[in-house]
């Protein structure tokens, strides 16, 4: 059934002339002339067919039905207005879910240049993220792995060579001057995809004899424990970039392995063109192509 609701401008004519209790300052807050917001309160009254103000020369007064009328608009008027405010104010928040070390080490010191950074709410997982969109509480997935899955956009977003790092501190404590010094040093390996063999490989020591040491389930974690000067670890050139520049890190040797794939982004399919969705996915395909560390046979999605 069609609401048979008075005319919005008549009903801001009179409520603001009930609140001033004068014609001239309704028109000058709606900037209408006085003429014209006395038409708007005449046509109320005449869709009311009750008289809403007592005229007497220059003066008005409110009727007891106009003025509890007016209390009541007021009021409604006020929660509108409230109401629009906070639509206008608010925008809506992309969810972003990421592991700590990538969150840490890349993300959030490259944040302040996307365009609606204040919109991020950005979430860490101590394991691997969850991919399960019905559950996870996020729009966007940065994980580790680029292996497609059913119902999911997943793009690679980074290749990237291994070299060690040490914290300068146990470097110099230790006099790491070539390859074969890392033998008599505790290594951390990655509990999937460990490289050290490929990297003594490189350096010519294929088939040293590696020294033991802690496993961690990633090399987030191992690179971690690297600042707390425990040992030495085999980071990702494309995550470690920004630790080293702030001196926390050292690299060591100008020897690398060979590049692989590592995080990608992962949304549900049926939601790529999402605009936040769309412009977060290009902003960080940008800014790992600026780095050299996007996949050189990445080819976009389509859009």
């Amino acid at each position: 059934m069609a609401r048979k609701l008075p005319p919005f401008a008549a009903v801001r004519a009179f409520e603001a002339t009930a609140r001033h209790m004068s014609v001239k300052a309704a028109a000058d807050e709606l900037c209408l002339t006085a003429s014209a917001v006395s038409h708007q309160i005449k046509s109320l009254e005449e869709f009311l067919d009750t008289r809403l103000f007592e005229r007497s020369g220059n003066r008005i007064a409110l009727t007891l039905t106009g003025e509890t009328y007016a209390g009541k608009l007021t009021y409604l008027l006020d929660g509108m207005l409230e109401e629009t405010e906070a639509v206008r104010g608010a925008r809506p928040v992309l969810r972003v879910l990421s592991t700590p070390g990538f969150a840490a080490r890349w993300l959030v010191p490259r944040l302040p240049g996307f365009g609606f950074a204040q919109d991020i709410r950005l979430r860490v997982s101590n394991g691997a993220p969850s991919l399960d969109f019905a559950t996870n509480d996020a729009d966007v997935v940065i994980q580790w792995s680029d292996r497609p899955m059913p119902g999911l956009l997943v793009e690679p977003l980074m290749a990237s060579a291994r070299y060690p790092v040490i914290s300068p501190a146990l470097k110099l404590r230790e006099g790491v001057e070539r390859p074969e010094d890392l033998l008599r040093l505790t290594l951390f390996y990655d509990e999937t995809n460990d490289a050290w063999p490929d990297w003594f490989a490189e350096a010519g020591l294929a088939d040293a004899s590696l020294p033991p040491g802690p496993t961690y389930p990633n090399c987030e974690l191992s690179t971690t424990m690297v600042e707390q000067h425990q040992g030495v670890s085999l980071a990702y050139d494309a995550v470690v970039r920004g630790t080293l520049a702030s001196g926390r890190l050292v690299r060591l040797f100008d020897i690398s392995t060979r590049p692989v794939s590592i995080y990608a982004v992962a949304c549900p399919a049926s939601r790529a063109d999402d605009p936040q969705i769309a412009a977060f996915r290009s902003w960080l395909r940008a800014e790992a192509d600026a780095e050299g560390v996007l996949p050189s046979d990445y080819r976009p999605a389509a859009e």
